[in-house]
């Protein structure tokens, strides 16, 4: 049962968000989750990787279905808009727009998660964004051979 004072608001920017006192966040867009899948029917596969276990950073990687085994494809890493405060790679609407773009252009998508303003103050979403690049950096020189595979 909430108390009165949980119920407090902080901060509201309407129509996104709303922030309570308490610490709380209610989101009002993107904050709903859609499936990675292997079989979407869209003709992309997609796939969540966390990244950074400690912060909870990951991405979902989508792959045209059509692929060739060995294929080499053009890699694509997207930030989600949001303006650093609302949305991720799972919501339907950066999912659906991101698997069009995998399958239109032919190319493999990384699209990036990153913790959001205002639980988390700038330049969080700056890091995480720059933490996961530099992860997917690394997975890419290590699988094309250029770089030997190191702890990081």
């Amino acid at each position: 049962m909430s108390s009165e004072a949980d119920d407090q608001i902080a901060f509201q920017f309407l129509p996104y968000f709303r922030a309570y006192k308490d610490g709380r966040v209610e989101r009002f867009f993107g904050s709903d989750v859609e499936p990675a899948s292997t079989d979407s029917g869209d003709g992309v596969s997609s796939k969540d990787v966390k990244i950074d276990p400690e912060t909870g950073v990951s991405t979902r990687i989508f792959i045209p279905a059509s692929t060739i085994p060995d294929q080499k494809l053009p890699l694509v890493v997207y930030f989600h808009g949001g303006c650093l405060f609302m949305g991720s790679p799972f919501c339907s609407a950066y999912h659906n727009y991101v698997s069009q773009m995998s399958v239109k252009a032919y190319v493999v998508v990384v699209s990036v998660d990153y913790r959001l303003a205002p639980e988390y103050l700038v330049p969080t979403a700056v890091e995480d964004s720059w933490a996961s690049s530099n992860g997917w950096l690394h997975i890419a020189a290590v699988m094309s051979g250029a770089m030997a595979e190191q702890p990081r």
